[in-house]
C-alpha cells in the first residue's frame, strides 16, 4: 500500500491523503490543459508577459543616456553649461504647449480671519475668465512689506489646506504665504458626482482622467497648474503687504512637481524648496512606474529632459532639495540629481545656492523638513542664518480655510467653469484651425498624422518566421511572429477554412481582448471558416501575448496599461502609433505570403484597437475596408466625458488641432471606413 508515515502523529498516512500524491494528480492535469492552450493561441517564439515595458524602457534609457552625455561635456564650462541650460529650456518650452493670454484676475478677498501673530485672508481669483482659484493669504503682524512664499500642495482632497503647518511655520517667521488650490483639490474638485462630493476615489485619479483630454487639445494638466500659479505670483504683486522682488516657491510631493515645472519658467521666483519629489525620471519609470497625469509633461523623454534639468532651468538661484530616507520617491535618485546639481552650481560659480537635507522620516513635509525650509527662505531673504523652531500650535480646520459656502467652487460660483467644459470649449475653438488644415495637400497631411503617432521611417523590410501549425476538424492554424528592426514582434495566427477559394477574402481581426478569445470561442471564429474567409488573427503589442500584468498598473488609473502608455507617451512615441506600426507590419506579411497577396482586405477591430485600426487604413490603402466596433468614434467624444476607462491608450498629444477620427474616415475614401455598430 502507498504511502507515509506523518512525522508529526506517527500514523501512517495513505497515498491519496498525502499532497505529493495529490501533487502528481493534479500537475498533468493542469499542465495538459495549459499546454494545450499554449501551443493553440501563441505564436511568439518566447513567453515574458513584460516583454513591451521592457522594449519601452530600452527607449527611455537610450534617451536618456544621450542626455547624460551632453550634459557631462556641459560641465566643462560655464559657457557650455548655460547654453545646456538655455537648451532645456527651449525644449521645456516647446512641449508645454501654448499658454492663454492674460486676462484680468478679478480678484477678492471673501473672509479674513485674525489668529496669534497673523492673519489669512481667504481669496478668490481668475486666472482665464471662468477658471476661479481658491487661495489662502497668510500675512504677518507687523510692517511689511514681507517676502512672499507661493505653497504649492501635495496631492490631497484636502488642498491648500493640506501643508497647513509648513504655512504656520513660514509666516511665524516672517514670511507671507499664499497657499493655492490645485485644479482637482481642495474646493476645485473637477469631477462631482449628483451631490456634489469627488466622483472619484481622489486628486491622481482626476488628474489623470483630466489629463488625457487636456493632451488631446495639446495642454496638460501641469500646464494648467502651472498658468494657475503663474497667476498667483501675479496676485502677489499687487499686495503692498508683499515684496514683489522677494517671491519664493515650496512644494511637496504633488505640490514638488508644480514647483519644479514652474521655476523654468517663472523669472520672478528668488528662492525654491522642492521636497518629496526630486529624483531621476529615468530610474522611476523603471522602478515604480509612471504616476499621475499632472506629474507628466508628453514627450520630456524625447527631449531629454531629466527631473533635475527642469530645477537647473532655475540656477544659479537658491535651491533648496528636501527628502526622506523611507520616501516612496527614490531617495538614489534624489542623490544623483543633487550631485548633478552640486556640479553644474558648481561650473556656474554658485554651489553655495544648491543645497539638499534628508531627515529619517518617509513622504511628505514633517517637523525637521519645515524648519530647514523656513530657515532656507529666511537666509536668503533675510540674510539669516539661525535654525528655526516650530512653535507648538494647532493647524487651522479645513473648513475654517474655505472661500465658499459649500466647499466647492463649481457648486457655488455659477460663472465657473470646469476643466472638461475648458477642454471642450477649446476643442471648439480648434474646430477652424482643423478644417484649415484638412484643406491642405495630402502629402502635408500624412505627413502631420505621421509625427502625431511618432512613427518611424522603416528601411528593413520584415522577417517572417513560421513558429508551428495546428490541423483542425474544418480548418488548420498557422502560426507566425512578424518581425520589423527596433519594434516589437507581432504574433499571428492564420487560419484556413478547408473551402477557402481564390475568391475568398482575407480578414484581419483584431480583437481587443486578444486572439484567444477568438479562438477559444467557436461561435465567433466559425462565421468565418463557414464564409470561407481566410482569417488572420493578431495581437498587437501590448495585447494578448504582450500584455502587461494587471497588477503593475495601479486601478486608480483607470487604465489596464497605464504605464505602457505613459511611459510611450513621455518616450514620444504613442501606443497608438506603435499599433499602426505593428498593422503595416501585417499588411507587409500578406503582401509577401503567395496564398494571401492580392485577396481583398478586411479590418476588423473593436475596443482599444479602433483608433489605431483607423489611422492605419486611412495611412495604408492596401487595407480595403475597415470595420470598427465598441470603440471611440471621436477624440472629443474623451473630451466630452474624461470619466473613461483606457483612454490613455489613444491619445495623441494635440491632434485636435489637426483632425479628428472622422476627419481621417473621410479622408480615405470611398466609405472605405466605417463603424459596424
Amino acid at each position: 500500500m502507498m504511502g507515509k508515515v506523518c512525522e508529526k502523529s506517527g500514523r501512517f498516512m495513505p497515498a491519496r491523503f498525502t499532497s505529493e500524491y495529490r501533487i502528481a494528480i493534479c500537475i498533468p492535469v493542469f499542465l495538459f490543459f495549459q499546454l494545450a492552450a499554449i501551443a493553440q493561441d501563441n505564436a511568439l517564439s518566447w513567453r515574458n508577459n513584460i516583454a513591451y515595458n521592457s522594449y519601452l524602457m530600452r527607449e527611455v534609457h537610450a534617451q536618456y543616456a544621450n542626455r547624460e552625455t551632453k550634459f557631462k561635456s556641459a560641465l566643462s564650462s560655464s559657457k557650455e553649461m548655460e547654453l545646456y541650460r538655455e537648451q532645456c529650456r527651449k525644449s521645456y518650452r516647446s512641449i508645454i504647449g501654448d499658454f492663454p493670454a492674460k486676462t484680468a484676475l478679478n480678484a477678492k478677498v471673501v473672509g479674513t480671519q485674525r489668529y496669534d501673530g497673523f492673519s489669512v485672508e481667504k481669496v478668490i481669483y481668475e486666472s482665464v475668465p471662468g477658471r476661479f482659484v481658491s487661495a489662502n493669504l497668510y500675512i504677518p503682524e507687523g510692517n511689511g512689506p514681507f517676502p512672499g512664499i507661493l505653497l504649492l500642495a501635495g496631492h490631497g482632497m484636502s488642498g491648500k489646506a493640506s501643508e497647513q503647518r509648513a504655512a504656520l511655520t513660514l509666516v511665524q517667521n516672517g514670511l507671507a504665504v499664499f497657499a493655492v488650490d490645485p485644479v482637482g483639490q481642495g474646493e476645485r474638485v473637477q469631477l462631482l458626482d449628483s451631490n456634489g462630493k469627488s466622483a472619484t476615489r481622489g486628486a491622481t485619479t482626476e488628474h489623470t482622467l483630466l489629463n488625457a483630454g487636456a493632451n488631446l487639445v495639446g495642454t496638460s494638466v501641469a500646464a494648467v497648474e502651472y498658468w494657475d500659479n503663474h497667476r498667483a505670483l501675479d496676485y502677489l504683486e499687487t499686495r503692498k503687504e508683499v515684496d514683489k522682488n522677494k517671491l519664493g516657491c515650496i512644494g511637496s510631493s504633488g505640490g514638488g512637481t508644480q514647483a519644479t515645472y514652474m521655476l523654468g519658467l517663472d523669472d520672478r521666483i528668488k528662492v525654491a524648496v522642492v521636497c518629496s519629489y526630486v529624483s531621476k525620471r529615468e530610474r522611476v519609470l523603471e522602478l515604480s512606474g509612471p504616476s499621475d497625469g499632472c506629474q507628466h509633461i508628453p514627450y520630456e523623454g524625447r527631449e531629454g529632459l531629466e527631473i533635475g534639468d527642469f530645477l537647473l532651468m532655475f540656477s544659479p538661484k537658491p535651491l533648496l532639495i528636501m527628502s526622506g530616507l523611507y520616501d516612496f520617491v527614490d531617495y538614489w535618485g534624489a542623490q544623483q540629481s543633487y550631485q548633478e546639481l552640486q556640479a553644474a552650481y558648481k561650473v556656474l560659480g554658485n554651489e553655495n545656492k544648491v543645497s539638499m537635507i534628508t531627515v529619517e522620516s518617509g513622504h511628505g513635509m514633517p517637523k525637521p523638513k519645515r524648519e530647514a525650509a523656513t530657515a532656507w527662505f529666511r537666509k536668503w531673504f533675510y540674510q539669516d542664518n539661525k535654525t528655526v523652531t516650530e512653535k507648538a500650535g494647532t493647524p487651522i480646520s479645513e473648513k475654517e480655510l474655505w472661500t465658499t459656502t459649500s466647499g466647492q467652487v463649481l457648486t457655488n460660483i455659477s460663472e465657473a467653469v470646469s476643466t472638461p467644459k475648458e477642454n471642450q470649449n477649446t476643442s471648439e475653438q480648434l474646430a477652424k484651425q482643423r478644417s484649415i488644415f484638412l484643406k491642405k495637400d495630402a502629402a502635408t497631411i500624412k505627413s502631420k498624422v505621421n509625427e502625431l503617432l511618432g512613427l518611424k521611417p522603416w528601411t528593413d523590410k520584415i522577417v517572417v518566421e513560421a513558429t508551428g501549425s495546428i490541423s483542425a476538424r474544418n480548418h488548420t492554424i498557422n502560426k507566425y511572429q512578424i518581425l520589423r528592426k527596433g519594434e516589437m514582434p507581432v504574433s499571428v495566427l492564420l487560419v484556413y477554412p478547408e473551402n477557402v477559394s481564390v475568391k475568398s477574402r482575407l480578414v484581419v481581426l483584431l480583437n481587443e481582448n486578444g486572439k484567444s478569445e477568438i479562438l477559444s470561442n467557436e461561435k465567433m471564429l466559425e462565421p468565418y471558416i463557414n464564409r470561407g474567409d481566410i482569417l488572420l488573427l493578431a495581437d498587437l503589442r501590448g495585447i494578448g501575448e504582450t500584455a502587461d500584468p494587471l497588477d503593475l498598473n495601479d486601478t486608480k488609473y483607470w487604465n489596464k496599461e497605464y504605464r505602457n502608455a505613459m511611459i510611450s507617451m513621455h518616450a514620444g512615441r504613442p501606443v497608438m502609433g506603435q499599433r499602426v506600426t505593428d498593422i503595416i507590419s501585417v499588411m507587409d506579411f500578406v503582401q509577401s505570403d503567395e496564398k494571401l497577396k492580392g485577396r481583398q482586405v478586411n479590418l476588423q477591430a473593436n475596443g482599444v484597437y479602433g483608433p489605431a485600426a483607423i489611422h492605419a487604413a486611412y495611412l495604408d490603402s492596401r487595407i480595403n475596408t475597415t470595420e470598427i466596433s465598441r470603440s471611440f468614434r471621436s477624440f472629443e467624444e474623451i473630451v466630452r466625458n474624461p470619466m473613461q476607462r483606457d483612454v490613455y491608450s489613444n491619445v495623441l498629444y494635440g491632434v485636435l488641432k489637426y483632425y479628428d477620427l472622422k476627419d481621417l474616415m473621410t479622408l480615405a475614401g470611398g466609405n472605405r471606413i466605417r463603424f459596424a455598430d
